[in-house]
């Protein structure tokens, strides 16, 4: 608790003190001995407006500032109004005496109110925890002396030293020193990255175990970190449906109650005669009965709660109206490279010709391969485990969209596709594996084929099968690969549909179409945030993985999982899902209890005290079960 919800707490613990003694001495006569019988009642009138003031005077003080400001018919108008009335009964002496309901009305309302208080503070702590990342300082070397400078005055270029323990204050690549970096609170995973000389390393992230010299490669303004925060600080502005649906509800249900719990209290004595006090007491239990604060209060606080609970888990949700539709998705449409796969080559199978060992047909590749910067040649020289001496590759020949001729300590090698083995009458072996295949002969003589291929993430099949247990109908895949890699790919994950060979265009067209047909349910799509700008904003959701660092990502998707397990998709799902639950919770509970009571006061069968549980502890309940959105051990 706060300094401010503390002084609110003792406040009340003094309030219910004096209203318990003052309730004794009513129940056990003392009033009546001291006072005798006919003072005893304005004795208690005197005594129960103690408490009532303790607790309550800045609610009183603000229904008088909302009233005077036009905007009067809130919960604290609605409590001061039926408390007030309580107290005036004291002029109705045959209505018997009403001050300790009146007296407790406030109270409880006001525990109510310190409950939301905490609930949203707790709330509160999980995007602060977020909130933490934002660097303070940035270590530059100036004049010699290594001194603290506001991230913002350090410029692109520039080189900051970022000591042990200290947070990474702008994005950048490290230059000198190696160490492990923590990204807990931007990823929620807790095993350390490593990050040495050429990595790229990102604000908000903690520096380890050694020092590191880091040049900056983004000004502050545009750093991974400073769009975080900037994203999570506007979550709260975009509504979900539901609850902007409340907050109208309230807005209309408010001054009807007012007006039904007028015309209960003065109609039925004007047309029928007599009874005033029974019809004004049924008119304010009316009124406590009706405030709304459980759904105005524990709607919010349910999507505040689910969004902060997001956040711990690497999950950032850009406001509830996304949470809302990434609930209802029944189709989730992915793109392959990046997404599913790690988006990097790397030699999946080698099948060398007889007589040539694999370690052979390998260094004959990389020799052949040593000059290029090809990403499919560089995942052949990270493979091979013999030494490449560069002075002894020679003749080095491109053959433009085939291959390489290289003369390698004296031997002719030729590295490429099928077509290069043709134009030099090599015959050779195609294999029906997945992937590229680069054919290698030496001397003339097929050596083997190397298969090359985008590795599948080790969680992606987890993935798949954890979104259809999630209820999600329909998994689609869309890449720009070819047709057999892609069918390949999905078979093993266990997607049921495939669009191959697609230009970004292309993908957008698809995602279209799928929305159309698509009925109820929402489409998400769930793309790396770097191409997929233009599929992420048609998409009923976007969702950008993988995305610590990526610009595009956090400004194009609607959710951003801040690294690149492809389940934390489902984890997105289910936290989606969990909150919506509660949200329905909170709404036919709080709505349901309020109306059988409004009824029952209505016909004069409810007390106060029945209303104070229909409105406190309603709210209360309505509070707690909306702080279990908070809580994401286990999704």
């Amino acid at each position: 608790m706060n300094k401010k919800q503390k002084r609110w707490r003792n406040r009340i613990i003094v309030a219910l003190a004096l209203f318990a003694a003052i309730f004794a001495l009513e129940l056990t006569g003392v009033l009546e001995r001291a006072f005798g019988e006919e003072n005893a009642l304005y004795a208690e009138f005197a005594l129960f407006l103690i408490p009532y003031f303790i607790a309550g005077y800045d609610v009183l003080a603000e229904a008088a500032r909302n009233l005077a400001r036009g905007h009067g018919l809130d919960e604290n108008f609605l409590m001061s109004v039926a408390t007030i009335g309580a107290f005036a009964l004291v002029f109705f002496p045959d209505s018997g005496p009403h001050m300790a309901e009146g007296a407790a009305v406030m109270l409880f309302y006001q525990v109510g109110e310190l409950f939301q208080s905490y609930a949203v503070g707790k709330s509160r702590q999980s995007i602060s925890d977020m909130m933490d990342i934002m660097p303070e300082f940035a270590n530059v070397m100036r004049g010699g002396q290594l001194v603290q400078v506001d991230p913002y005055d350090v410029a692109v270029g520039d080189e900051i030293v970022v000591k042990p323990g200290e947070r990474i204050p702008l994005d950048g690549t490290v230059t000198e020193g190696a160490s492990q970096v923590d990204t807990t609170a931007l990823t929620g995973e807790s095993v350390p990255r490593s990050a040495a000389p050429g990595v790229e390393v990102i604000s908000g992230c903690v520096n380890l175990t050694s020092t590191l010299t880091v040049r900056v490669e983004k000004p502050y303004a545009d750093s991974t970190v400073s769009r975080i925060l900037e994203l999570v600080e506007n979550a709260a502005d975009k509504k979900a449906q539901t609850e902007s649906f409340i907050t109208r509800f309230a807005r209309y249900y408010t001054p009807i109650v007012v007006g039904l719990a007028a015309m209960i209290a003065v109609l039925p004595p004007l047309v029928f005669g007599g009874g005033w006090a029974d019809w004004i007491l049924r008119g304010l239990t009316f009124l406590v009965v009706s405030c709304p604060c459980a759904l105005v209060i524990s709607v919010p606080l349910s999507f505040f709660g689910g969004i902060g609970g997001a956040s711990k888990l690497g999950i950032l949700i850009k406001g509830s109206n996304y949470l809302e539709a990434l609930s209802q998705v029944d189709t989730v449409v992915f793109d392959k490279t990046g997404t599913l796969t790690s988006g990097t080559f790397e030699v999946t199978h080698l099948l060398p010709a007889e007589g040539v060992t694999e370690e052979r047909l390998l260094e004959l590749a990389a020799a052949a391969e040593a000059f290029s910067n090809h990403p499919i040649a560089q995942s052949i020289t990270r493979a091979c485990t013999v030494p490449i001496e560069l002075e002894n590759v020679t003749e080095s020949e491109d053959a433009s969209g085939r291959g390489v001729r290289v003369r390698y300590r004296g031997d002719a090698v030729l590295a490429g596709n099928g077509r290069l083995m043709d134009e030099n009458g090599i015959p050779y072996t195609a294999s029906n594996l997945v992937g590229t295949q680069v054919h290698v002969a030496v001397n003339g003589a097929f050596a083997g084929t190397i298969i090359i291929g985008d590795v599948v993430k080790p969680d992606a099949r987890a993935a798949i099968q954890d979104l259809y247990a999630e209820g999600v109908k329909r998994t689609v895949m869309l890449t720009g690969d070819q047709a057999a890699v892609a069918h390949a790919v999905a078979a093993d994950l266990g997607i049921t549909e495939v669009r191959a060979e697609l230009l970004p265009q292309d993908k957008v067209e698809q995602v279209e179409r799928l929305l159309e047909h698509d009925g109820n349910g929402k489409v998400a799509f769930v793309g790396d945030g770097i191409n997929d700008a233009p599929v992420l904003m048609r998409a009923d959701v976007g969702v950008a993985m993988g995305a610590m660092g990526s610009d595009a990502a956090i400004e194009a998707a609607d959710i951003v999982l801040m690294d690149d397990r492809p389940t934390q998709i489902a984890r997105a799902v289910r936290v989606a899902r969990k909150t919506m639950r509660i949200v329905w919770q909170n709404i036919v509970f709080a709505l349901g209890i309020k109306f059988a009571v409004l009824i029952l006061a209505a016909l004069g069968i409810a007390n106060m005290w029945m209303a104070v549980f229909a409105d406190v502890g309603v709210a209360v309940i309505a509070i707690l079960n909306a702080m279990r959105a908070m809580r994401t051990k286990g999704l």
